[in-house]
């Protein structure tokens, strides 16, 4: 197993800090190990579970590997499981007067 949870900093509701729970290895394992948490499905976002302070100490019990926010992410990114955020298309590029138009695509 590879559960990852990084410290508790992250301001969020009820006033508390929030942590970063990933599994290294697959959503199935980072899914089974938050059923055993009592982590709400609500909390799954993307590619991590949002925990608060408050379960932290008791994923660190069960087996979940404390690590910097750094390097959760690298490791998350070295799985093959990063999941970013949809970033905006980019406004394509004006054509200047000097660049020929395109030709049209053939159907």
């Amino acid at each position: 197993m590879s559960v990852l949870i990084d410290r508790p900093n992250w301001p969020g509701p009820r006033g508390l800090l929030w942590s970063h729970l990933v599994s290294d290895v697959s959503y199935e394992e980072l899914h089974a190990f938050a059923r055993v948490l009592d982590v709400p499905e609500r909390a799954f976002d993307r590619d991590h579970y949002d925990v608060p302070e408050t379960v932290y100490d008791r994923a660190v019990e069960l087996g979940a590997e404390p690590v910097p926010s750094g390097e959760l992410v690298r490791r998350l990114r070295a799985a093959g499981l990063r999941r970013p955020k949809h970033r905006p298309a980019r406004p394509p590029v004006p054509e200047s007067p000097e660049t020929p138009p395109r030709p049209a695509a053939r159907p």
